[in-house]
């Protein structure tokens, strides 16, 4: 018997037609997958749909067998930053919606006290860490003024907190899942409060490594992370405002920050700072009780506790998700960002005391701090805009280039002699700043889908965070003699090292010749 199929058609024409044995097999498949599906737990539209595709497999296997041979289409390197990932411009299907991919955001309401407290948080932890310079100075009341490596011990300090924000990151992203946002960060401010409360205690640079490195350092990142994550559950077409509002408190902390540290650290001294500083964090903590979520959680359809095993399983091989690394151009960007940072928070440390050494600047060096945090502000928005007109993987030639002005304007500083250009220098390292923050995020998404964003973020975070750490103590341990920044200082140098290692002077290569008539050899 065969029974003809009207309504179904070959991409020829031709009619198919299901013997008695493929109908025989159709219905074993069918009640196979109906006690599959039990245990699974599928619904029985996921499991008609399931069937469907296997009807279409045993009734039109030519169809099936042509697109196993069909070759996929490459995509080179120029195509790949033109468009971006493939994944983001495909169509979404029934197997890739995710969980919360249906929920409409109240794009506004009190998704602004949500903002308010986000920028809080943003700004207290990155405005104490842009002004650690002023509190760099603070330090060597701490250490002996003889030390030689007084400055490169002290910046471990400042360099240890920012480098445990970024190595933390995908730890962060683990526990913002499992406990939530608002348990994350509350929890998170909590340690940043013990941290910089033990450390207005301490009497040493060795318990500072501690306390401020890696206690405020590690409850800043579980503060601060959930602070981003947060704005998706209450902004979608709004959201681009809402993280540039957030982002953008960074800047005005640092604008206000390095006045206030200068004030109070030369009235009431580096430990009543620290006290003062930790009520940021008590601030932050109450504020960080508004981060209600809103986003449904996947519901586990099966509760039999035989599976239990596997689903956590599961959950262990999603976070430590390396998929993202399988795609090159996010490998070449993310180990590429890393090794660029490795001098980026060189001038948030060493810059107020080298201004104090070369310039005898004690009143206005704290404004150099300010230029860079009012730039870096500025450049967030403008850049933040421009970003947006620019189609696909382009942005990298933006960031690229931030990068390579950023390098530049680091490099002449040691040359410049006057108060006013280092200022100047400064503005321009800040605008270069914000358009480096602020394409980090659209890079990522277009790199790897939205899908992937979060845990690209998360890793490129953590590769930024070795360099980070190690780049300013490197720069103290290489701090350099003035002749080697200013040439014109070497010969008087040079004479002097020859008077004092010997009380004879040393040979020279005009010795054996006659001097001219009227001119005598020292």
């Amino acid at each position: 018997m065969s029974i003809q199929s009207g309504s179904h058609e070959s991409g020829s024409g031709e009619e198919l037609t299901v013997s008695e044995s493929e109908r025989k097999n159709m219905d074993n498949v069918e009640a196979e997958e109906k006690q599959n599906a039990k245990k699974r737990g599928e619904t029985e539209q996921e499991r008609t749909g399931h069937l469907e595709r296997v009807e279409v497999v045993i009734k039109n296997p030519r169809a099936t067998q042509r697109s196993k041979h069909t070759k996929p289409e490459k995509i080179s390197f120029g195509n790949f930053i033109e468009t971006g990932c493939p994944e983001k411009n495909s169509a979404p299907n029934s197997s890739s919606i995710l969980p919360g991919s249906q929920f409409e955001p109240p794009e506004g309401g009190f998704g602004w006290f949500v903002v308010f407290a986000a920028t809080w948080c943003n700004g207290s932890i990155f405005g104490i860490q842009n002004s650690f310079g002023i509190l760099h100075v603070m330090l060597k009341d701490l250490g002996d003024s003889n030390d030689k490596t007084l400055q490169f011990k002290a910046a471990w300090v400042g360099a240890l907190a920012m480098g445990m924000i970024f190595f933390c990151s995908p730890i962060v992203s683990m526990f913002t899942d499992h406990f939530g946002c608002r348990k994350t960060s509350v929890a998170g401010a909590f340690v940043a409060f013990t941290g910089l409360l033990s450390s207005s205690f301490a009497n040493s640079l060795g318990m500072l490594y501690f306390t401020y490195g890696i206690l405020f350092g590690c409850g800043s990142s579980f503060a601060f992370q959930p602070s981003l994550v947060i704005l998706g559950h209450y902004f979608r077409q709004n959201l681009g405002l809402a993280n540039g509002i957030v982002t953008a408190g960074s800047s005005v902390f640092s604008i206000a920050l390095p006045f206030l540290l200068k004030k109070t650290g030369n009235a009431l001294g580096l430990s009543v700072t620290f006290q003062i500083l930790s009520l940021f964090m008590i601030i932050q903590a109450l504020l960080s009780l508004t981060f209600h979520p809103l986003l449904p959680k996947a519901q586990n359809l099966s509760n039999d506790e035989s599976n239990m095993g596997k689903r956590c399983l599961e959950k262990l091989k999603n976070h430590f998700n390396i998929s993202v690394f399988h795609i090159y151009t996010y490998r070449v960007w993310a180990f590429g960002v890393a090794f660029a940072v490795l001098g980026y928070f060189v001038p948030y440390v060493h810059l107020v005391k080298y201004v104090e050494e070369e310039f005898k600047e004690t009143e206005k060096e704290w404004i150099l701090l300010v230029c860079i945090g009012v730039a870096s502000g500025i450049g967030r928005l403008v850049f933040g805009k421009i970003g947006d007109l620019i189609p696909g993987l382009k942005k990298i030639y933006l960031q690229v280039f931030s990068f390579l002005v950023l390098g530049l304007m680091s490099m002449m500083i040691p040359l410049c002699r006057i108060f006013e250009v280092i200022t100047l220098l400064c503005i321009f390292m800040g605008l270069c700043d914000g358009c480096f923050i602020t394409l980090m995020a659209p890079i990522a998404f277009e790199l790897v889908g939205p899908s992937q964003a979060s845990k690209a973020i998360g890793y490129l975070l953590g590769l930024m965070a070795v360099p980070m750490t190690a780049g300013p103590p490197i720069a103290g341990s290489w701090k350099p003699q003035p002749s080697s920044c200013h040439p014109h200082l070497a010969i008087p140098q040079l004479k002097q090292s020859w008077t004092s290692q010997s009380n004879e002077r040393t040979p020279l290569p005009h010795d054996s010749c006659d001097p001219p008539s009227g001119m005598t050899l020292p």
